[in-house]
């Protein structure tokens, strides 16, 4: 039996969210479930009508397409695409990222439309040669202040390079500050990552960052829900903001003002249930109050310090357990009750008789005379005609 020209995947399909990209923004709420319920090409023949349930996306559809044919937008872009190596992949393509979908249900109490239309993508860009869902199924997501410290790159890159080393993908946005210093740490430990773009894959901006581009290119992804050509204007990267929060596993945000995009990420990663990770700085640094905030305010935020800490937050149960810190072992902190008093009963300095060791520890003198030989065995004291005194430390060589 053929498949009818356009059913899910078919060219026909992809042209059509193509083009519908050029008409609406993406996640817009009331479009992604038209396309959901009708199929993308029936979606876009009713926008084209006019024929849609809101006064708004009409008046904004008929706007964008003012000297714009969508259909012919969707043919030149996939073309444009093709020479420059990039593919679009779509929610029926065994490589689609499943975590995205959880977006279906997202729901913020924010005001604000940008906090609506937080629905999962109609199709994603992809240049790099990995398969996008398998290099997101272990990711965690690094992100912060675009004015990053040195503390704030230091942290970052040792998180990042933990993470590549452990066999997890670092995804940031690309940016300047903590994003680039996720990314380079990542591709110098030899690990994967991927830049989430708030442009077309060909464009990626900032310009700054064009041979990390490349590189991220080269030795992992570069995503977005903007076809190529499209330009970073500012609301996209709040909209791009939470496909970071759905794809991954957990979110890392390690420096953020007091208002930032990497705040905005995390009320996505909260209200998603995914692992929301916060980096503490000095409390007088202004590239922290968004961290400290978040650490304050939400219960449901974990405090990290470094990468053990984040691996434990996003693994499997016991995968990645650790020890409780604790200072250096000293011999003593295994002695019994009973040793650990007669030696506490040996002067710092100088020695004494076996009888007055007894009686400064408040033992008998057979039990004190059992412990010593212990404690002697152990090399923690030295018995010397008939007296007691403690085991000095070998001086270093010189």
């Amino acid at each position: 039996m053929s498949t009818p020209s356009d059913a899910p995947g078919s060219d026909q399909d992809r042209a059509a969210r193509v083009a519908l990209t050029s008409l609406v923004e993406p996640g817009h709420r009331a479009v992604w479930s038209l396309v959901r319920a009708e199929g993308a090409p029936a979606t876009l023949e009713r926008l084209m009508r006019g024929d849609v349930p809101e006064e708004a996306l009409k008046t904004s559809v008929a706007a964008r397409r003012s000297g714009l044919d969508p259909r012919r937008f969707a043919e030149a872009t996939l073309l444009r695409a093709a020479r420059l190596g990039a593919r679009i992949v779509v929610p029926s393509d065994d490589e689609w990222p499943g975590r995205v979908e959880a977006l279906a249900t997202l729901e913020l109490e924010a005001p604000g439309r940008v906090n609506r239309d937080v629905r999962p993508p109609l199709c994603i860009w992809v240049r790099g040669s990995w398969p996008l869902g398998p290099t997101l199924e272990r990711s965690v997501a690094v992100v912060g202040a675009r004015a990053s410290t040195g503390y704030g790159n230091q942290v970052t890159a040792e998180i990042a390079a933990g993470l590549a080393e452990n066999d997890w993908t670092v995804v940031s946005g690309g940016a300047f500050g903590i994003d680039a210093a996720a990314h380079r740490a990542a591709v110098l430990a030899g690990g994967i990552t991927v830049a989430v773009l708030a442009c077309g894959v060909d464009r990626p901006y900032p310009a700054g960052n064009a041979a990390l581009f490349e590189r991220i290119a080269d030795a992992g992804l570069l995503i977005s829900e903007w076809p190529p050509g499209s330009e970073p204007l500012r609301h996209r990267f709040l909209i791009r903001n939470r496909v970071i929060a759905a794809a991954t596993a957990g979110t890392v945000v390690v420096e953020a003002a007091a208002r930032s995009g990497a705040a905005q990420t995390m009320s996505r990663v909260l209200a998603l249930g995914r692992a929301a990770m916060v980096v503490p700085g000095p409390v007088t640094s202004a590239m922290s109050v968004g961290c400290h905030e978040l650490l304050r305010s939400r219960p449901d935020a974990t405090l990290v310090t470094g990468v053990d800490d984040v691996l434990e937050a996003v693994g499997r149960i016991g995968e990645y357990g650790k020890p409780a810190p604790r200072g250096p072992e000293h011999r003593r902190d295994t002695l019994d009750e009973e040793s650990a008093l007669v030696l506490e009963a040996v002067p710092p300095r100088g020695s004494v008789t076996q009888e007055e060791l007894a009686a400064r520890a408040g033992l008998s003198l057979r039990t004190v005379l059992r412990r010593l030989s212990l404690l002697e065995v152990a090399g923690l004291v030295v018995r010397r005609d008939g007296e007691v005194a403690l085991a000095r430390r070998p001086r270093a060589a010189p």
